[in-house]
Parts: C-alpha cells; sequence; structure tokens
C-alpha cells in the first residue's frame, strides 16, 4: 500500500476514535444531567425540608386569624412549600429563594423582587422542567381553576389558577406585581409559576398564573 494510503488510513482511524470518544463524554454528561444532578436535588430537597419544620416547630403558636409578618429569607434558604394536586399527592417541593443556577439546582426558586408568600403582589417563581429533579416537568398539565397550595411558617396559602401562557424567555412583565402591567399598583396577592418551554429546550417560557383564594393561619394552618 502506498504511503499516502497509510496516512488516509491513519487519519480515518484517528478521526473515528476522536468520535467515539467525543460520543462517551457526551453520553456521560447527558446522564450526569439526567440521574445525577436529581440525586443531587432530592438531597437538597430533604435538607430544606427538614430545615423548613425546624423553622414551623420554633415559630410562635398564634390563634391569630391574621397571617404573621413575613420574614425576609436568606439566600439559598427554605421559603415555602409547595404542592400542586394536579400533578399528584405526592408532588410537594421546597421554594428556595432566589433563582440562581446554584439556587434552582436545590428546588423551584422564588424571584427575590417578588412577594412573599400570601403578601399583596406578586409571589414568583422559577424551576426546571427538566434535570435537577424536575419539579416543573408536567406543569403543562395545569388548568385554570386548579390549586396551588404553599405552605409557609405559621400560614397556609391557596391559590387557584387563572391562566396559563407562553412567552419569550425576555418576557419578563410576568415579574411585575400586577402581570403585564408595569405601573399598575397591587391589590391582589397573586402567584406566578415560570419554566422552559418545551420540556427539553428553553426557546420559550411557560407561565401560570394564580390568584389567592384562601388564607389559613395559626392552628388553622
Amino acid at each position: 500500500m502506498s504511503k499516502s494510503g497509510n496516512v488516509a488510513r491513519t487519519l480515518a482511524r484517528t478521526t473515528a476514535e476522536t468520535l467515539v470518544t467525543g460520543g462517551v463524554v457526551v453520553l456521560l454528561f447527558a446522564v450526569y444531567l439526567v440521574f445525577w444532578s436529581d440525586v443531587q436535588t432530592a438531597a437538597a430537597q430533604v435538607d430544606l425540608r427538614d430545615d423548613f419544620k425546624q423553622q414551623v416547630a420554633a415559630a410562635p403558636v398564634t390563634n391569630s386569624s391574621a397571617p404573621p409578618a413575613p420574614v425576609r429569607p436568606s439566600a439559598g434558604s427554605g421559603v415555602a412549600v409547595m404542592k400542586i394536586p394536579r400533578l399528584g399527592d405526592d408532588w410537594s417541593w421546597v421554594v428556595v429563594e432566589g433563582v440562581t443556577n446554584e439556587q434552582l439546582a436545590r428546588g423551584p426558586g422564588r424571584f427575590p423582587e417578588t412577594a412573599l408568600p400570601g403578601q399583596v403582589g406578586n409571589f414568583a417563581v422559577a424551576g426546571h422542567r427538566a434535570t435537577h429533579g424536575e419539579p416543573f416537568a408536567h406543569i403543562d398539565r395545569v388548568r385554570k381553576g386548579d390549586k396551588i397550595i404553599v405552605e409557609a411558617i405559621g400560614s397556609t396559602y391557596t391559590y387557584v389558577v387563572t391562566s396559563t401562557q407562553i412567552v419569550p424567555p425576555t418576557e419578563v412583565g410576568v415579574l411585575y406585581s400586577v402581570p403585564g402591567k408595569p405601573n399598575a399598583r397591587p391589590r391582589k396577592a397573586r402567584i406566578t409559576i415560570v419554566t422552559c418551554h418545551p420540556r427539553w429546550g428553553s426557546s420559550e417560557r411557560l407561565i401560570v398564573h394564580g390568584k389567592l383564594a384562601e388564607t389559613r393561619t395559626g392552628k388553622e394552618a
């Protein structure tokens, strides 16, 4: 065989080996995203839930019908426990404070500039649909009239879904105190859930809006 033929064979073999190696690396990274990130998030949720239970137990007991004064949470700490019955009886996530990549790797996160649970304004929460426990994987199943239950320290708030929409990633108006109305003064307590759309992409955002329908405080909660 000619020298040029040997060079061609060597080049082809090297290229094939490189492609195989690259494929293995991509596969391992995919396994990390799909599996290991879920494991890490599950462990973080266990710790967050334990910490949140301790905060609830340590909170003073009151029979007052007025919700306790909200306490501004620290970054990465548990804000509340969210439940969406439409997504299953066992669907329950601790919402953390903040929406950085690190914070969202621990669970759904509250946008710090938005209202706290139960407050007048917009309690806005972001979360993953894929990887990191995929808390909002099936949020597209939520319908108008469904309940979103938010258990905070000393109070439980029940929101009712009013609408869903798909928007561009640049649509920040969904986070306003009155979504879509930057200059409006809020008079109601609302909730907004923000996640990626489609599930394994990020070209758009799926938004769920709701309004506060019921508040239970003290021993009632």
